[in-house]
């Protein structure tokens, strides 16, 4: 698998497991703080997944550039 599916991936099981942890929030009725805290990381989560998939792009278009060199 690549990077770019494998680090988002782990990222995404950590955000699950500190949603559970910090449910206590929720139920406490700070609804609008437990659900930015996760959507602000799911932005995050989603512009890594983005910027790693542009670095594997560029990688292998400089190694095919290379090997036609």
């Amino acid at each position: 698998m690549k990077r770019s599916t494998i680090i988002p991936l782990i990222l995404l099981v950590y955000l699950a497991v500190m949603a559970y942890i910090g449910r206590g929030e929720f139920f406490a009725g700070h609804y609008l703080y437990y659900f930015s805290i996760i959507g602000a990381t799911l932005i995050v989560v989603f512009l890594l997944h983005l910027s790693l998939k542009r670095r594997e792009r560029q990688r292998q278009e400089r190694e095919s550039k290379e090997q036609t060199n």
